[in-house]
């Protein structure tokens, strides 16, 4: 995720934060090709057939990204962190309207992580969204790693820089949370 330097990403952060509308557009242009990254990486755990592609994923959180007023944008990771989050939410979203048009029907099944489930082993989206909610309120920096790690795709040295932390420690941390997340989806299904 080099394709914009972090000054730029930052300046119009500032913009946005300051209260100009149109940063927000310059900001989106300047990095869409690292938010279709990280979208492409989020639809890879989606059901075949998904009915959001790639690109209205983005759409639909650049939406999103407009109606936040209240973040204290602080720098080019933060803002990745949160594009991650809100591509989630969508998808977290589009689950639960499927699940409501079928009553109950089955869930959208993702997948964790090649080190932590096998492919054809798939995880609820909704049980994940639960389990990173109790991750994060146990350990905020480990639902910050998860988010930074799994959903934005950063490398563990984008992770350390942007969390201000060593990569040893980020790498541990992953570890950690991995395993958690493991355990916690697996009783959950027992």
């Amino acid at each position: 995720m080099d394709t914009t330097n972090d000054d730029t990403v930052t300046k119009l952060l500032t913009l946005w934060k300051a209260g100009q509308p149109q940063a927000i557009g310059r900001l989106v242009e300047a990095v869409y090709d690292d938010l279709l990254r990280i979208a492409r990486r989020q639809m890879r755990g989606e059901r075949p057939g998904h009915t959001l592609q790639t690109a209205a994923l983005v759409h639909e959180a650049y939406l999103r990204f407009v109606e936040l007023r209240r973040i204290d944008w602080r720098d080019r990771g933060h803002f990745f962190t949160v594009a991650a989050a809100v591509m989630r939410r969508v998808l977290i979203d589009q689950a639960r309207s499927v699940q409501a048009r079928k009553r109950g029907g089955e869930a959208v099944r993702v997948t964790l992580d090649e080190e932590i489930a096998a492919p054809e082993e798939a995880v609820d989206v909704l049980a994940l969204d639960r389990a990173l909610q109790r991750l994060a309120e146990r350990d905020e920096t480990l639902g910050r790693i998860v988010n930074l790690r799994y959903f934005a795709g950063l490398t563990v040295e984008k992770t350390a820089e942007a969390l201000h932390l060593s990569p040893a420690t980020i790498k541990r941390k992953w570890r950690l949370a991995q395993a958690w997340l493991y355990r916690e989806l697996h009783e959950a299904v027992a």
